[in-house]
């Protein structure tokens, strides 16, 4: 697969993942190797891949992401079934992309793999925006360079945020040493019910670039101050 189409289709995979083929360890290993390629700061590689495949782990897991889901994200304005958008076509979208997210919580059981991606090293609950950013930075190229490997084998994956949380039932349960492990965000990895993928929509080059400072004449995105972890 062309380097182009990967980034243009690596989509969040919720109703297209199947439960029905397992992912073999190889795969999930090519994915790693490749990940840990992606830049690190200070040439220190932070992130980690806890990979669930134990039956029993799994369930317990999509439990608490599925109880978070309904306590805490259906109900709350950062649900995204509630972003409202202007364009009807675009509401239309967001509709579709809800009854996906719906869709995840009720199959994240049925998937043979999960993968919790973790920054090592630090937790960020008090440290400056230049520290917070300067360590994700360690471990956000990783996880998409992950994705990406992924989506050019068959893989489909889904950045999500939800167990965070209850991150520390999360470190308990797996064994993650939650005083110096953070987690960062969970993804399912599945091969998907056909392989094609299309472009999103999003907005144009010109409605997102500001040249030499910031334009407010060009659109601006949803407030999500406060917004419930997706």
């Amino acid at each position: 697969m062309e380097i182009d189409e990967v980034l243009a289709t690596t989509r969040a995979v919720r109703r297209r993942l199947d439960p029905g083929r397992p992912v073999p360890v190889e795969l999930v290993r090519e994915c790693v190797e490749l990940a840990l390629q992606a830049p690190a700061g200070s040439n220190v590689p932070r992130a980690r891949f806890v990979v669930v495949r134990d039956p029993d782990l799994r369930a317990q897991l999509a439990g608490i992401y599925s109880q978070v889901y309904e306590d805490t994200y259906r109900g709350s304005e950062g649900y995204i079934g509630r972003v409202e958008v202007d364009d009807p076509q675009a509401a239309q979208t967001q509709e579709r992309t809800a009854r996906s997210a719906d869709a995840l919580e009720r199959a994240l059981h049925e998937v043979d793999t999960i993968v919790i991606a973790c920054l090592d090293g630090a937790r960020l609950d008090h440290v400056s925006a230049m520290a917070s950013a300067s360590l994700l930075g360690g471990v956000l190229p990783a996880v998409w360079s992950f994705m990406l490997a992924a989506r050019a084998r068959g893989l489909g994956t889904c950045w999500t945020t939800m167990h965070l949380n209850r991150e520390r039932d999360v470190a308990d349960l797996l064994g993650i040493p939650y005083g110096r492990v953070q987690q960062v965000c969970l993804t399912p990895l599945a091969f998907t019910v056909g392989e094609r993928f299309g472009r999103a929509r999003r907005p144009a080059v010109d409605d997102v670039v500001h040249w030499d400072g910031w334009d407010e004449a060009l659109p601006s995105a949803p407030d999500v101050r406060g917004l419930a972890a997706r």
